[in-house]
């Protein structure tokens, strides 16, 4: 008997814990396409009921929404409920209106700068460690030191000189958390002082232009984030600028080696401007569409996920300095259901000139855009290493929602 009591306490506990991690897991706030369905799991004797505050008023329970195609543009406001008893969560869906994108496929240069500095290493200076026991960490960025916010390396070490070997607070995130630390510079030679911190304050790339909104002027590209080289972290942007690359030339995959197209923004004339660095592509706004020959009356509409289909398509890109041109491609799967990566969809190229130049998928291709029946349906973001003709695509609704979560 007590056996069997202490079963159903474990049984119990674990779906205590089950209901507690869909509670915590569940986003407060959805955005979907005009068109699209929302697809939101419910458990047993959960239940998200509209608000009447809402905007729309015509469909009255997620069972509806997750069903039915929403045609109309506007906010959703839901409240989860457990057993129609207790009120435990509110949810925001913004159903955003369709839209016509211009895919560009111009290879472009991307300058990001950090917010605060970025820690990218450690090292002993002069037999001492000053970040010791103040738990710094490489990826974590320092904003601000005594007081002063630190924009970039130079204010770092001119804060560091400063202080002549006194002790400094030194203000710094860590995985989302800000934490003060105390720390003794030291002398280091003629080179002033140090903490043994190796620092970063910028970083740079070349790839793929996706697409041009001429309604917002906002633009995408990549499909997938900038990673800090060292940490492997998704860089953390203050700002950053989108600028012209001179290609250089192209180096053929093969496999196990990666291709990649190689290119200068040296001399690169400033587009516009970088506004978030995300796990699903660089957003931010294009001043200079003409400069690169982006033109409105080449604008397409957007595909929702369920109008992508298993066959062919295209995709755009620039290989040789202003000649940007349409590959054809075969989409082999769909993860319709997919919204955790950017790997929504298996691609093959088959385009015999795009093989016979790159071998495949290469480095500084990610962001070319796909069109499949004259809809722009996402954006090339990953290679397969063993086999270049093959990588991966998001999705072009999630990378409109990205930059509409952006623009707000």
């Amino acid at each position: 008997m007590k056996m069997i009591k202490k079963i159903a306490i474990v049984i119990l506990l674990l779906v205590i814990y089950i209901y507690v991690c869909y509670i915590s897991f569940l986003p407060s706030n959805y955005i979907i396409m005009q068109g699209e369905s929302l697809k939101i799991n419910t458990l047993f004797g959960t239940t998200l009921v509209q608000k009447e505050s809402s905007n729309l008023k015509t469909i009255q329970t997620v069972s509806n929404l997750n069903h039915t195609k929403v045609e109309q543009v506007g906010k959703i406001d839901f409240s989860l409920s457990l057993f129609h008893l207790f009120k435990v969560k509110d949810l925001s869906v913004n159903v955003i209106p369709k839209t016509s994108v211009v895919p560009v496929g111009k290879a472009i240069g991307m300058k990001l700068y950090t917010d605060g500095v970025l820690v990218v290493g450690m090292s002993e200076i002069e037999g001492k460690r000053p970040y010791e026991n103040t738990g710094i960490q490489e990826g974590d960025r320092i904003i601000q030191i005594n007081e002063n916010t630190i924009g970039n390396t130079t204010e770092l070490m001119q804060e560091v000189n400063a202080s002549k070997g006194n002790k400094i607070n030194v203000k710094y995130v860590h995985e989302e958390e800000t934490v003060t630390a105390s720390m003794q510079p030291v002398k280091s030679g003629e080179e002033g002082y140090k903490l043994g911190l190796w620092v970063r304050d910028a970083a740079a790339g070349v790839g793929t232009l996706t697409f041009y909104e001429p309604e917002t002027k906002m633009f995408a590209t990549l499909g997938h984030g900038i990673l800090d080289v060292d940490t492997s972290e998704l860089i953390k942007i203050a700002n950053g600028e989108l600028v012209t690359t001179n290609i250089l030339n192209i180096q053929k995959g093969e496999k196990g080696k990666p291709g990649e197209i190689r290119g200068t923004i040296e001399s690169g004339y400033t587009l516009g401007r970088i506004t978030k660095n995300t796990a699903f592509g660089v957003y931010g706004m294009l001043d200079a569409p003409s400069y690169i020959s982006i033109s409105a009356k080449d604008a397409i509409e957007v595909a929702s996920r369920e109008e992508i289909k298993a066959g062919p398509a295209e995709i755009i890109c620039e290989l040789e300095n202003g000649k940007i041109q349409h590959f054809a491609i075969e989409i082999q799967k769909i993860f319709v259901s997919n919204n955790e990566d950017n790997k929504s969809m298996l691609l093959r190229i088959t385009d015999k000139e795009l093989l016979e130049k790159t071998g495949g998928i290469i480095q500084g291709m990610s962001g070319a855009p796909i069109v499949q029946d004259g809809k722009f349906i996402g954006a090339v973001t990953h290679v397969l290493v063993n086999d270049p003709t093959a990588g991966y695509g998001v999705f072009a609704d999630i990378m409109l929602k990205q930059m509409r979560q952006v623009n707000e």
